[in-house]
Parts: C-alpha cells; sequence; structure tokens
C-alpha cells in the first residue's frame, strides 16, 4: 500500500473544542458607584421636596378646621373664597399681562442687543459688557427709590405699565449676555451665504440665524416671564390700587397681622404656582438646551 493511500485510508482526526475559560467575576471599578448609592439620597431629597407641596394641596383641599393628613372629603370652598372674594381672578389677569408683556419686550430689545454685541465691534464693547456683569450684582431693593421717582414724574404710579417697565429693564441685562452667546454659537458664514444669495442683513437674519435661536428665546422668555411672575418688590411699591395688584401682593394679603387663613393661602399659592408649572413642563426640553447653548461660548 502506498503512502498516499494509506494516508486516505486512516480516519480523520477528531478536533476537540477547547474548553471556555472560567468566568471570571467581574471587579467593580474604583468609579463605579452601587445603584442603591444613587437612588436611596435621591429618593430622600424627592420626599422632602414633596412633602410641603403636599401639605399646601392637603390645606387647599380639605374643609376649615380639619385635622385630617387625607384632604377627604374634598372641598373647593377655598379656591372660591380666594378666587371671589379675595380677588384673585383680577390677580390673576395682572399677573399674566404683565408676565407676557414683560416675556415679549425683554425678548425683542435683548435680541436686538445681543445681535449687536455678537456681531459688531465698536470702542466700548468691552466696558458695556463688563457693565452688564455688574449690573447683576446690584439687588433690586437698590433701584426702588429712583424709580419711583422717575415713575412719579412720568405720572406712571398705580400703572401696570411701570412694573412691567421695571420688570424689563431689570431682566435686559442678563439676557443680553445670553442671547448674544446663542447668536456668537450661530455660524457667520450662515449670513455671508445669505447674503450672497441676495438677501439683505434683516432678511438673512430672520431667514437664517432667528431659527437656530429657538431654544435660546425660549429660555430667555421663560426666565423673564417666571421672575416677573413671582416679583413682590416692584407690583408693592408701585401699585397702590387693589385692582392693579399681582399675585404675589395678593398673597401678602392673606397673612394678617393676628391671624391667618392657611386654608385660603394655601389655595393661592396653588393658583400662583400652577401656571409657572404648566410653563415649565412643555418647555424644560427648550430650556435645558438654550441655558447649555448660551454657556458654551461667551
Amino acid at each position: 500500500m502506498s503512502v498516499k493511500e494509506a494516508t486516505k485510508a486512516a480516519p480523520a482526526p477528531v478536533r476537540v473544542a477547547p474548553e471556555p475559560p472560567l468566568a471570571k467575576k467581574r471587579n467593580r471599578s474604583w468609579d463605579e458607584v452601587p445603584r442603591w448609592q444613587i437612588y436611596l439620597p435621591l429618593s430622600i431629597y424627592l420626599v422632602f421636596t414633596l412633602i410641603p407641596f403636599y401639605w399646601i394641596l392637603l390645606f387647599s383641599l380639605r374643609p376649615a378646621g380639619s385635622t385630617s393628613l387625607v384632604p377627604w372629603p374634598m372641598t373647593f370652598d377655598h379656591f372660591e373664597k380666594v378666587w371671589t372674594e379675595r380677588s384673585f381672578g383680577t390677580y390673576f389677569q395682572n399677573s399674566v399681562l404683565v408676565g407676557v408683556v414683560t416675556l415679549l419686550m425683554t425678548t425683542l430689545v435683548a435680541l436686538a442687543g445681543g445681535y449687536a454685541l455678537a456681531r459688531f465691534n465698536f470702542k466700548i464693547k468691552r466696558a458695556f459688557m463688563l457693565a452688564l456683569l455688574c449690573s447683576q450684582f446690584v439687588p433690586g431693593a437698590l433701584l426702588l427709590v429712583p424709580l419711583f421717582e422717575i415713575f412719579a414724574e412720568l405720572q406712571m404710579i398705580n400703572s401696570l405699565g411701570s412694573v412691567i417697565i421695571a420688570e424689563t429693564v431689570f431682566q435686559l441685562p442678563l439676557s443680553m449676555i445670553l442671547i448674544s452667546n446663542f447668536i456668537k454659537n450661530v455660524p457667520y458664514s450662515l449670513e455671508e451665504a445669505a447674503w450672497v444669495d441676495g438677501c439683505n442683513r434683516m432678511t438673512a437674519f430672520r431667514i437664517v440665524v432667528l431659527p437656530l435661536l429657538r431654544p435660546g428665546l425660549i429660555a430667555v422668555g421663560s426666565f423673564a416671564f417666571v421672575h416677573s411672575w413671582n416679583h413682590f418688590l416692584f407690583a408693592l411699591m408701585f401699585l397702590n390700587n387693589q385692582e392693579k395688584q399681582t399675585i404675589p401682593v395678593g398673597l401678602n394679603t392673606l397673612m394678617g397681622a393676628d391671624s391667618v387663613d392657611l386654608g385660603a393661602l394655601a389655595a393661592g399659592g396653588i393658583i400662583a404656582a400652577v401656571p409657572v408649572v404648566v410653563v415649565f413642563a412643555f418647555i424644560q426640553k427648550w430650556l435645558i438646551t438654550g441655558f447649555s447653548a448660551g454657556a458654551v461660548k461667551g
């Protein structure tokens, strides 16, 4: 028998699969934290955050004089009382008017000023930016006396216009800085391409730049609205007529010198908080995107 025939006749060797290596226990890296160490502090923080809200909701929904820890039987008498007897319906309308007009004026003026700071160079640009930053260290209480004198000369005391102007002026520095940072993040070449296509500066800004500023505009506008909605000092100082007061001042009227109607005060607090919560629930994605975009480049 030849070698070739012997090779063909020999059985083929059986290949034995190698044994899988023993599973090694993965060691936890030094920066990996167990899940319970994350969820436990967050749960404790959530409980301490939600308990005050539940307490306000409890006082606003349970009957007067009740000591139950559950709002049952449920009543809406406190809401009806503050809305009609305590004029919270009027306060709510005034706050909405002040907040919306302040939002529009702040956004429009900050948009124009922010574009100038982002796209133009002038001699006092650095000094102007420094002045805007330094103005954030000035508390609103220091502005009450000069603003009151100005509005008194203009005969604007006891007018919602005085509160709107004061809130707009107070919000403009930070809003202008944020808008300028948003515009800096938009490539200048996009505007130049629009100019080449025949657009003027205003048209190029409206078509090319403005749509890209949507998160920034939402962030600035929501910040202005919430601040004007919650601000107490300007409305207290510049508005004397009860029909012109806003919700923060209305909440203050519910606390008497000798006694406090806790049910009415809790109902008023719910009415004041609901619009802000609803606004943030709808715009939280745009708000986070806008503030993070504005903080990248300055």
